[in-house]
């Protein structure tokens, strides 16, 4: 791939010898973009307009000169659509310069020819004569458009490859930020160890594992459809912070505290899913079960300045020395804030006075 050039393309000197598009393409990205097939359509609208054209003129000619009008107009519409069928696979400067070159020598060629049949030629009176000149000026106006449209076919041939190339690196963007959600919501450790909490407590026919039971399962039928969607409303969210809440209190016993202070003015409050959900596992996961004595997680959602702020607030171990890089829930977590809220989201993560750490997520004015 070149380097696009900053220059105007009137201040490019090179534009005006050998003019095109400066973007060349690998043959990895020809194969990745340019897979698009050639629109027939095309070669039936050329032809209606070579066919008007020879029908405007047609009155201009002597009888005699029609079908070597028609002749010309047919191979320029065969040479004219073969030419474009390759520079749409292979749409580069180089191509089309010589594609225009080649057309040139078609018509030097042409006007060379009539120049060595000169004395023939002058045998012609009248209308015939009129008539050849008619097909002369015909042949050389048709080339001219015919080289016009081949350099706007590459242009935007070219355009239309780099915006589809874009579009192919925003999926593939959002598909690898969908894999990095997924793996930073369904953690295996939490899976696999409530998994066995439960299958003890089935065994030993413990009466706390009918409601772990009905908890995961409500957990996993509400996150793993969670993304599939581009947001979800708080109160959904909060409904899946409680379950698993309920699951980990399960599992830790006394150990875990947690209460959620909410406010119904925010229940339609749009998130990016499993946003509240990873700072409510980081806050467990790093502040309260290192910690021996367990702790407490408050979640408090308010209105504050006329927009939001959800709080995350443990009183586990705070932060550590390699809390100093953030984790990759918390990167997900923020790209996504930006990318449903804008730059005004903001995710921070500080230590609080009391002990253990305070997740702050501020949000613009709800709707």
């Amino acid at each position: 791939m070149t380097t696009p050039n900053p220059r105007p393309w009137y201040l490019d000197w090179t534009q005006w010898i050998c003019p095109g598009p400066r973007r060349r393409f690998s043959a990895q990205e020809l194969t990745r973009a340019g897979a698009q097939p050639w629109p027939k359509g095309i070669d039936a609208y050329v032809a209606l307009n070579l066919l008007t054209l020879l029908a405007i003129n047609l009155k201009e000619l002597p009888r005699p000169w029609a079908p070597w009008a028609l002749l010309v107009l047919g191979g320029l519409w065969a040479l004219s659509m073969q030419a474009a069928r390759w520079l749409w696979r292979q749409p580069t400067r180089r191509n089309l310069n010589l594609a225009l070159g080649l057309g040139l020598v078609l018509i030097v060629g042409g006007l060379l020819g009539l120049r060595v049949l000169q004395g023939p030629l002058r045998s012609l009176q009248g209308a015939e004569r009129q008539g050849l000149w008619v097909l002369v000026l015909l042949g050389v106006a048709c080339g001219v458009m015919a080289a016009s449209a081949l350099w706007f076919l590459v242009l935007y041939r070219v355009q239309q490859i780099e915006a589809r190339l874009t579009e192919l690196d925003g999926l593939d963007a959002q598909l690898a930020l969908q894999r990095r959600l997924a793996t930073a919501q369904i953690h295996p450790h939490f899976v696999f160890n409530t998994l066995a909490s439960l299958t003890h407590w089935v065994e030993t026919q413990d009466p706390r594992a009918a409601p772990l039971l009905r908890d995961f399962s409500a957990y996993l039928r509400a996150t793993l459809p969670l993304f599939e969607r581009d947001q979800l409303p708080l109160r959904e969210e909060l409904e899946l912070v409680r379950r698993y809440l309920a699951i980990m209190q399960a599992r830790m016993g006394e150990r875990l505290r947690w209460r959620i202070v909410d406010d119904a003015a925010l229940d339609e409050l749009p998130l990016p899913p499993g946003s509240l959900l990873t700072l409510v596992e980081n806050a467990i996961t790093h502040g309260i079960e290192p910690s021996l004595r367990g702790g407490e997680i408050e979640i408090r959602c308010a209105r504050v300045n006329g927009g939001a702020q959800l709080q995350v607030l443990d009183s586990g171990q705070g932060l550590q020395p390699t809390d100093a890089a953030p984790g990759l829930g918390l990167a997900n977590t923020r790209e996504r804030l930006l990318a449903l809220h804008g730059p005004q989201a903001t995710l921070s993560l500080s230590e609080r006075p009391e002990g253990g750490c305070l997740a702050l997520m501020t949000l613009p004015s709800p709707p």
